[in-house]
């Protein structure tokens, strides 16, 4: 496998973990495990992003629309979210991770509110990897949200609507302390970004991948980073545009 260059890493990355059933039915296990087996590609991506100092990582745990799944398993994956934040609690003080939360909070049941409370606080002052949950959460939400908490400040007066920039608009959404993702890996071979960081995804490079979640490991990761190193990010520009700019950024720095 070829290198990495550590100069071209990308500082977010966003996953859509998915196949985790399939991976199970092949083996003729319950849809469960295939979701504990998950999480194991969930810590090897984590230790992997600290280790290159990757400074963020967003996962999409559990969508708005995942209730629609039969509730036996609705119920175990918060029981699996909540043994994983009592599991990774000591790894994230260790490594200096801090567990962000995106996503509504209501509805989620409150004794996994009362863990993911828990280790919000624990390692909030914790500043090499942001690790961002998206648990109950969808992008159309997140939208309505954001335009809501903007229509409440005009009401208030606090700024006028021709004052809406994306820029603002930003700021009202749950990613607002992060940057935008560079790239956003897919697992199982589904080409779709499932209501997951509409906003955010503008110009993110997306790289999808057959392998099942449960198989996505640190090979598949490395191969997803160099894959996303290959290309040439030009948001709106031409290529000669870009050697250019870097051109001229080269002759600044003398």
């Amino acid at each position: 496998m070829d290198q990495l260059d550590q100069q071209k890493l990308p500082h977010h990355v966003a996953i859509i973990m998915d196949g985790n059933g399939r991976w199970a039915r092949k083996r003729l296990l319950n849809r469960i495990a295939g979701h504990q087996e998950g999480s194991n590609s969930v810590r090897v991506v984590v230790r992997k992003c600290r280790e290159l100092n990757i400074p963020c990582l967003t996962l999409y745990a559990f969508s708005k629309e995942n209730w629609q799944r039969p509730p036996l398993e609705v119920k175990a994956l918060w029981q699996l979210l909540k043994q994983f934040l009592k599991s990774e609690l000591a790894e994230m003080m260790d490594q200096e991770i801090r567990l962000n939360h995106l996503g509504d909070i209501k509805a989620i049941p409150e004794d996994v509110v009362t863990e993911l409370r828990h280790v919000l606080a624990m390692t909030a002052r914790n500043d090499k990897l942001d690790l961002n949950l998206a648990i109950n959460y969808g992008g159309r939400d997140e939208l309505l949200r954001g335009a809501r908490l903007f229509a409440r400040d005009v009401q208030q007066g606090k700024y006028a609507p021709d004052d809406l920039t994306h820029e603002l608009f930003s700021g009202y959404l749950f990613t607002r302390a992060f940057p935008e993702p560079d790239l956003l890996i897919r697992t199982s071979g589904e080409h779709r970004i499932s209501n997951f960081l509409l906003w955010q995804l503008a110009y993110t490079e997306i790289y999808f991948t057959d392998v099942l979640w449960p198989d996505f490991r640190e090979a598949e990761f490395l191969e997803a980073l160099l894959d996303y190193q290959r290309r040439e990010r030009r948001f709106g520009k031409t290529g000669e545009q870009l050697l250019r700019l870097n051109a001229e950024v080269r002759n600044s720095r003398g």
